[in-house]
């Protein structure tokens, strides 16, 4: 059954980091474009970073210098790390692996910046 399992969401306080972790199961994401959205409380859901096949990436200006997107196809994961957060990143995480047809998505990991 493929699956993409999000992890390492949780609570922290501003300006802290956390580092997201996508793994994917019964398919190898090395043709996919992985990419990571977000849905904040009460709005709708928006791409946050981008990795294609061939490792260009692409990220939202709102986190532009501050999340890095990468991924190991060996390891079959891509991962996602946030740095300088801010109470406006808090929202559910998803991870989202796409090629051809081919669209798949995580279940989602909550990520909250407060104090």
């Amino acid at each position: 059954q493929v699956q993409l399992v999000e992890s390492g969401g949780g609570l922290v306080q501003p300006g802290g980091s956390l580092r997201l972790s996508c793994a994917a199961s019964a398919f190898t994401i090395r043709l996919y474009t992985m990419s990571w959205y977000r849905q904040p409380p009460g709005k709708e859901r928006e791409l946050v970073a981008t990795i294609t096949s061939s490792l260009s990436t692409n990220y939202a200006d709102s986190v532009k210098g501050r999340f890095t997107i990468s991924r190991d196809n060996a390891k079959n994961t891509v991962v996602l790390q946030m740095n300088s957060l801010k109470p406006e990143d808090t929202a559910v995480y998803y991870c989202n692996a796409n090629w051809l047809r081919s669209n798949y998505w995580g279940q989602g990991t909550q990520v909250t910046v407060s104090t």
